[in-house]
């Protein structure tokens, strides 16, 4: 897995501006139809049960066994333009998607989170 410095500036800034500056980014990753991935993160004081810790130039990210396995060769991006702001997935491996839908979709291998979804908990 690959983070750029975008996407790792908007987990810095997720980490340092929570409850638990002290703690990590953590990551969940679930197949998400067409456009690849869905995901869901929050910032925790340390890692759940059976999480893996990495470190991301010491930031701590704590990452489930399937999201680790779904990230492998992944490049995690952070896109702030006028129409999208969150983390974006690319994956070079992925195969184009084969719905009737397809070209309406976004490009294979690619989601965003959006920041309208980030609850304080």
């Amino acid at each position: 897995m690959t983070v750029t410095p975008a996407a790792e500036k908007f987990m810095r800034r997720m980490v340092r501006f929570s409850t638990a500056p002290e703690g990590g980014f953590r990551l969940t990753v679930t197949p998400g139809g067409c456009s690849g991935y869905a995901s869901e993160f929050s910032v925790e004081s340390a890692p759940h049960a059976g999480d893996a810790e990495l470190q991301v130039n010491g930031l701590r990210m704590f990452l489930p066994a399937e999201s680790r396995l779904m990230l492998d060769g992944v490049t995690v991006d952070f896109a702030d333009t006028p129409t999208q702001s969150g983390l974006t997935f690319f994956n070079p491996n992925a195969a184009a998607c084969g719905c009737s839908t397809a070209d309406a979709a976004q490009p294979p291998a690619q989601a965003t989170v959006s920041l309208s979804s980030i609850k304080r908990m």
